[in-house]
């Protein structure tokens, strides 16, 4: 898209529009005993949440509204809620807090931490980042009665509009979630992070997320659409960070344990320690899963640890450092052809076919407030992870597997970087603004290598080159990265009711590659004809600006008018190209992708009865990288991986989430809530080279995406029944419709689901227990081009979990 065009519908957007804070409050929380309370969140009775009470016990905020309802809360306290009536300047409030005595009803305790919804928003300003004007959403995930020990994705994400889901395993191995037309495969069309940093293999070299953290130990998780490319990257899908929970601030020590047993011989267990002294805070936990997969050939084990400390110096300054560890193990079942797939949906043919993560994540973060108006963050990150895979993966997969030497691609990536951000509140013409200015380093070393593997049964990862030097796929690549990127937004309050908020981002990116591939060729007796080694080396340097401009209108606290428009863009990786796939090849001229996303929509939230976010988004993509067809000089037609055109992805998205205990004024023992979730989308291929392709469906776009269902709660008992129901979608350029020998392309038939799940608590103990695809349909999500297929990847069927928790 050129720059006029670009401004044009900035311009256009900003004109579709026409908060200052005109009052302070503050206050210092302290508990019964005279204890300073940390961590307290403070809550708009008509909002969401809005600012926390430091270390000393202090908050303050600013706001243009007169009269508000304040709800204080925080953990192992009993909810205080302030109805206070602002005058000009500072309001001083302070609260006390009574501390939960061991006889108090549980009822007491269940009722004030259930909020009214289960996804809430953004602030314009949080801590040093800025989302005003940004299609934002928060899935409070310790708020939801949903299967958290398989981290069931469906069921965790059913209120964030248009995601589209790959369902590989029934244990939430990984998560793989896209939307509006981007591939879920590992979730890599978003910007992955845990606590604010990277956790993706490479964000430019290899961006697929294999490791995601447990849901059982997320807080809440942040999704910023297209937008977010200016602070966050330059991905289409925008942004995905996992907050996880913090650790207790007013005890010295909590224990929370979980254990979990389901369908196939699942077992699960969650453990976390936490707590609080002084300035020193710590949280870690451990978690386990093992079990046998619902296909023959798909058991798996994995262990995943992680540790955090925090220290504040003082009420301005703190640091943080964090670890994490993840290995797995997993037999990979394989998959199936469409007629496999028709004759018995759960069957395997593929008992050698192995897939192992080691990923180790740390962090350091240094927070500093130079000023009431000045935030400062400091980020240090890196990875050091290898992703291992052996099996025998013929592009043919209804054919036996009768042993023999099997596929081997192994991934090393050692990765590390810092992001620094300055955030300052200022005044410009007697009107209030916040500037935003962020920096990035980001450096990745990794390697490709693919040959011959073990011809046993086992998870053996070790190279065979030695037995079997005449393999045909045969490479070896290092892939070094480098990116630097300069990007900053600026929040213009035009009055007390409209804000502008203009970006950009600067990037610099250099990719490189330095190695080899072998080509060699075999005669029926399997006598080598022809080999040849390929070497080559690589560079591809580029600089380019991203622009953004967003706008937003609040008349009140139940409604906001917001839209805004970015630049998107998505290099191509050397790391895409370098693997040798017996499904597909890849052009040679295979170049980077380019666009921009826009939204506009309206969202608030009316007495606590009622939230809404309902938009229209556009989504326009340039020289989209696809699979289709291509006949060869000799006849044959091979599958490829090329530039296909420009498409352009329009729909209508809407949630509304209705609180029918406050609608029809039912008894605080209750809790009601209905809630549906819509998304219609159109799109289509504008332009191509390729003859045929032009308004064709583009992949991975299910006209319909509907999720639906009733939260229903009684005393210390809790409900949750979902449906959810996507329309079919295509999978390659050419929307054909039967996956052939391969299964690799072909159509996702329309599909639904039904879920229950449900929890108890009595006082230190939490069961929990439901059912996923309660009505044991048969369906698959995913037509995969390597692993874990190739081929058609069911879909579990109809299983159970029961958990139960202890937390002292």
């Amino acid at each position: 898209m050129n720059l006029h065009k670009f401004l044009t519908i900035a311009l256009l957007l900003a004109s579709a529009f026409n908060g200052l804070a005109q009052y302070k409050v503050s206050g210092t929380i302290t508990s019964d005993t005279k204890k300073v309370l940390n961590n307290v969140k403070v809550f708009d009775g008509n909002g969401g949440e809005i600012t926390t009470s430091n270390t000393k016990g202090t908050y303050s905020f600013s706001t243009d509204k007169r009269s508000m309802e304040l709800i204080f809360y925080v953990d192992n306290y009993q909810f205080v809620e302030k109805k206070i009536m602002l005058k000009e300047g500072n309001n001083i409030l302070n609260v006390t807090m009574n501390a939960f005595s061991e006889n108090l009803s549980e009822v007491v305790i269940k009722s004030q931490r259930r909020k009214a919804f289960e996804l809430g928003r953004l602030k314009d300003v949080e801590q040093t980042a800025i989302y005003a004007g940004k299609k934002t959403e928060v899935v409070l995930v310790n708020q939801a009665t949903v299967n958290l020990a398989s981290n069931n994705a469906r069921q965790i994400y059913s209120q964030v509009v248009g995601l589209n889901i790959f369902e590989n395993d029934d244990a939430g191995l990984q998560l793989n979630i896209g939307g509006r037309g981007l591939d879920p495969n590992r979730t890599s069309n978003f910007n992955t992070r845990q606590n604010g940093y990277d956790i993706s293999a490479d964000v430019l070299g290899y961006p697929e997320s294999y490791y995601s953290p447990p849901a059982e130990a997320i807080q809440e998780i942040q999704i910023v659409r297209g937008a977010a490319s200016l602070q966050y990257g330059t991905q289409f899908g925008g942004l995905v960070n996992f907050v996880l929970k913090k650790p207790n601030p007013n005890k010295p020590f909590e224990i929370v344990t979980r254990n979990t047993i389901g369908s196939n011989n699942l077992f699960t267990n969650f453990t976390s320690v936490s707590g609080t002294s002084s300035k020193l805070s710590y949280l870690a936990y451990y978690n386990y899963k093992r079990g046998d997969g619902f296909r023959p050939n798909s058991e798996f084990e994995s262990k995943n640890a992680f540790f955090h400390v925090g220290y504040d110096f003082n009420s301005k300054t703190k640091v943080e450092a964090e670890l994490t560890y993840l290995h797995y193990l997993a037999q990979q079942a394989g998959g199936l052809t469409d007629d496999m797939f028709n004759e018995d949906p759960y069957q395997s043919n593929r008992a050698r076919n192995w897939f192992e993560v080691d990923w180790l994540l740390y962090n350091f973060k240094l927070s500093h407030a130079f000023s009431e108006n000045t935030n400062f963050t400091f980020n240090f990150f890196g990875l050091n992870a290898s992703r291992k895979a052996i099996g025998f993966r013929t592009n043919r997969v209804s054919q036996e597997d009768v042993g023999g030497v099997r596929d081997l691609i192994t991934g090393d990536f050692n990765n590390f970087g810092f992001e620094a951000r300055l955030l300052n509140k200022y005044n410009i013409f007697d009107k209030k603004a916040t500037f935003l200015i962020g920096t990035k380093f980001y450096k990745a070393d990794n390697t490709s290598i693919q040959g011959p593997g073990t011809d046993g049964n086992d998870a053996n990862f070790s190279v065979a080159l030695d037995r079997f030097p005449n393999y045909t796929n045969q490479s070896n690549y290092n892939n070094p990265n480098l990116n630097i990127a300069v990007f900053g937004e600026n929040i213009f309050y035009v009055n007390d009711k409209l804000s502008i908020t203009p970006g950009f981002r600067v990037e610099y990116i250099k990719t490189e590659s330095d190695g080899f591939v072998k080509r060699i060729n075999l005669d029926g007796a399997g006598n080598v004809i022809f080999n040849e080694t390929i070497n080559s080396s690589d560079r591809n340097v580029r600089s380019f600006v991203l622009l953004g401009l967003g706008a937003s209108y609040k008349p009140s606290s139940k409604f906001e008018l917001y839209g805004n428009v970015s630049q998107n863009y998505r290099s191509v990786t050397f790391s895409d190209v370098n693997i040798i796939n017996p499904s597909f090849q890849i052009a040679s001229d295979l170049g980077d992708e380019k666009g921009f996303t826009a939204d506009l929509g309206v969202r608030g939230n009316i007495n606590r009865i009622v939230s809404y976010d309902a938009g229209v988004f556009g989504l326009f993509y340039n020289d989209r990288i696809g699979l289709m067809q291509k006949a060869l000089d000799d006849g044959r037609v091979v599958q490829e991986r090329r530039n296909a055109g420009d498409a352009r992805i329009l729909g209508v998205e809407s949630l509304l989430d209705f609180n029918l205990k406050k609608l029809f004024n039912i008894s605080n023992d209750f809790d009601f809530n209905y809630f549906i979730n819509t998304s219609f989308i159109q799109s289509e291929y504008v332009r191509s080279e390729i003859p045929g392709l032009i308004n064709n469906k583009v992949e991975f776009v299910p006209d319909l995406n509907l999720k639906t269902g009733v939260r229903f709660g009684y005393k210390n008992f809790s409900s949750n029944i979902q449906y959810t129901y996507l329309s079919e979608q295509f999978t390659d350029t050419s929307n054909s419709v039967d996956g052939g020998l391969s299964g690799v392309n072909g159509l996702i038939p329309a599909y639904d689901v039904l879920d229950f799940s449900s929890s108890f608590k009595y006082k230190y103990f939490k069961l929990e227990a439901g059912i996923n695809n309660v009505l044991n349909n048969s369906y698959f999500t995913r037509r995969a081009t390597g692993y874990p297929g190739p081929g058609i990847i069911p879909s579990a069927p109809r299983t159970y979990y029961v958990t139960l928790e202890f937390k002292i």
